[in-house]
């Protein structure tokens, strides 16, 4: 069943957090991971959640997902991150292939 890593990002130090741009994807890559929103417009449509970045990845399953974010290949990048940026970040299951549209 596929997880999905939901972050949403206000960014303090834009150069520095061009260069995590720059690292993340090779390591979400090698766990099999994939980006299904990055950055682009947000636009509240109820309630008061207003996020200045949205980041939405794709795992095939939450032990991929759990991994990358743990493993050593992502570590220098997630440094950086939380160095250049605040996050809020959670790890949700999605739905199995034959539930979803």
């Amino acid at each position: 069943m596929p997880a999905y890593i939901v972050v949403q990002i206000d960014v303090k130090d834009p150069h520095a957090y061009e260069e995590y741009k720059a690292l993340a994807p090779p390591s979400i890559e090698a766990y099999g991971g994939r980006y299904i929103v990055r950055g682009g417009e947000v636009e509240t449509l109820e309630g008061s959640w207003s996020p200045t970045r949205l980041v939405i990845l794709e795992f095939p399953d939450r032990a991929r997902a759990r991994a990358w974010w743990e493993s050593t290949e992502y570590d220098a990048a997630k440094a950086l991150r939380q160095r250049a940026a605040a996050t809020e970040m959670i790890l949700v299951e999605g739905l199995p292939g034959e539930r979803r549209l």
